[in-house]
């Protein structure tokens, strides 16, 4: 593991410091940086923000992250290059670290890597890092973080390594050539890229204005890839960690249309393996693998768990035969449906397919696609394995087992829990009782309430920046895309864990996409009416400056 002193020196850049000698704390300063990247902060954008209604402090602010992108799209690189696997485990402890050095670079008091143990679910968690900022401003602003990243499936899909963090121009990348510099890496957008325009921008209002206008509270996971099992152990365990916390802001970015999204709801997702093997089913082989030839007089377990899966899903995959797994379904409301009617409006499905690096959507109608997306349910197969794994070779083997893993996207008021008793039920319905299941994680899901200040500093930035973006439906609504939001919603939950309740949003200018998939990127330098990192940069100061500003608090004195 790298030292703390070691990353703090790596990360000097965060300072501030542009084309000027960097230090951390406890070292000594050392040459300048004069290798630069040459980052047009405007790109080829076709917006802007609205000067005329940007204080005048806020305009300094914009004009450093301008002054200092080089530096800050450099720090996004370092990141990247600093693998954060979860499942896999690989660079977990030292991005941990990492994020602490973040942490302590932008001037927190309290910073920690909490080892959580062994979760519920009897797997160890990965370590929360948590950061307290006192600036002894009227409100504090939770920020939720996650590091780890999903692994590279296929490294020869991409056009540049995954973990080198290259820039590329828009053609290469397979995308609008518009943008001339795109960065391409695994975590990129999902969700590297947007966080670290975070705390650019931070940084970037600390240098200006000397100190920030609302006291933070980080919390940043390990485990958003692994059902945020870690993350859950963590809030049960330290709810006390987020007293006097007011509001909570997730990253977020635009669609590839420019359009602003507003987050802070979450589907349901929950997460099982299926396990076909000789030994539960006192057929084929029992004990390990055997020669292929052998099929000729023996059963196959492999075979046996392709016709279990075929009979859970419709024939074409996409509907679930699974007995009342659609129990509980709430419909949309007459507002919801409104709204996704008119988001649907400005869709188009071949841009948004191609963005995707997908052939077509399973319906050609932008409305059905969007409620699908947003509204949906879906049990998918997210991998398999067994038997001979090495592509392209030969070798005949007759595997004694062989494993699924998949995730189940719900909705209220549906349940994760009841959804894997279904499942099992319908397993043995279905005549494959010695069929294993192990059940992986549970992430419930989150209504939001966007009647907050903290949206409303959000939707302001929008205007202000020529986004446009849908109005929240009347009420309490969800988003599709899962994420722990359960754990510290105000609104109704599918199950709540601990006394920890406060109003969230999510957005921000800046683009990325593919996420999961070869080649994720982040713009970085933006084109038309989708703002790069500079822009992304801005747009997170602005809701920052327009949270602050909303309401009214007591002072608080700042810790000593």
């Amino acid at each position: 593991m790298r030292s703390r002193v070691a990353l703090l020196c790596v990360l000097g850049v965060l300072a501030g410091c542009h084309s000027k000698t960097t230090s951390s704390p406890g070292t000594k300063p050392g040459p300048a940086n004069t290798v630069k990247l040459g980052i047009r902060p405007h790109g080829d954008e076709t917006i802007e923000p609205d000067m005329s209604k940007t204080p005048a402090d806020l305009q300094k602010v914009y004009a450093y992250i301008d002054d200092h992108i080089d530096d800050h799209v450099e720090n996004l690189q370092k990141w990247i290059r600093q693998p954060s696997i979860s499942n896999s485990g690989e660079g977990i402890p030292e991005s941990a670290e990492m994020v602490k050095g973040f942490f302590d670079q932008l001037g927190c008091q309290q910073t920690r890597v909490y080892d959580v143990g062994i979760t519920e679910y009897g797997s160890p968690g990965n370590p929360v890092v948590y950061a307290k900022c006192d600036e002894g401003a009227p409100k504090t602003l939770v920020v939720y973080w996650m590091y780890d990243t999903m692994p590279v499936t296929q490294p020869e899909n991409w056009v540049a390594p995954p973990f080198e963090a290259r820039l590329v121009d828009g053609a290469t990348a397979g995308l609008n050539p518009a943008y001339k510099k795109v960065l391409i890496g695994r975590g990129a957008t999902n969700s590297k890229g947007p966080q670290m325009s975070q705390l650019n921008a931070l940084m970037s209002m600390k240098a200006v204005m000397g100190k920030l206008p609302v006291n933070l509270i980080f919390v940043a996971e390990g485990d958003e890839e692994r059902m945020d099992i870690g993350l859950r152990k963590f809030v049960k365990d330290h709810s006390d960690l987020f007293k006097g916390a007011d509001a909570m802001l997730m990253f977020g970015v635009q669609s590839e249309s420019g359009a602003g999204g507003l987050m802070g709801g979450s589907e349901g997702c929950v997460y099982v393996e299926l396990t076909t093997s000789g030994k539960s089913w006192g057929r084929g082989p029992i004990q390990s693998d055997i020669h292929g030839s052998n099929k000729r007089s023996v059963d196959s377990p492999a075979w046996r768990h392709m016709k279990m899966l075929a009979s859970l899903v419709s024939d074409d995959g996409n509907t679930p035969k699974i007995g009342g797994f659609f129990d509980n379904l709430a419909p949309l409301t007459p507002s919801e449906t409104k709204k996704l009617k008119d988001v649907s409006g400005k869709l188009d499905l071949t841009v948004a397919a191609k963005n995707l690096g997908v052939g077509r959507f399973i319906s050609d109608d932008p409305f059905t696609m969007l409620k699908m997306q947003r509204y949906g349910t879906s049990f998918n197969l997210d991998g398999i394995w067994g038997g001979n794994m090495y592509a392209g070779g030969a070798g005949a083997i007759l595997p004694n087992k062989i494993t699924s893993k998949h995730n189940f996207r719900y909705i209220p008021n549906m349940n994760g829990l009841d959804i894997v008793k279904k499942l099992r039920a319908q397993l043995d319905r279905n005549g494959y009782k010695d069929v294993e299941m192990k059940l992986i994680g549970d992430v419930p899901w989150s209504k939001m309430s966007y009647d907050s200040d903290i949206a409303r500093a959000i939707t302001k930035t929008y205007t202000d920046f020529g986004i446009p973006y849908a109005t929240p439906a009347d009420g309490e609504s969800i988003l599709g895309g899962y994420w722990p939001s359960y754990l510290f919603s105000n609104g109704a939950t599918g199950e709540k864990i601990a006394p920890v309740a406060m109003p969230i949003a999510g957005g921000a200018a800046g683009h990325g996409g593919r996420a999961h998939a070869a080649n994720e990127y982040y713009i970085i330098e933006g084109a038309g009416k989708v703002y790069g990192m500079a822009g992304a940069e801005k747009s997170i100061a602005s809701i920052v400056y327009n949270y602050a500003a909303s309401g009214a608090k007591p002072t608080k004195s700042p810790t000593q």
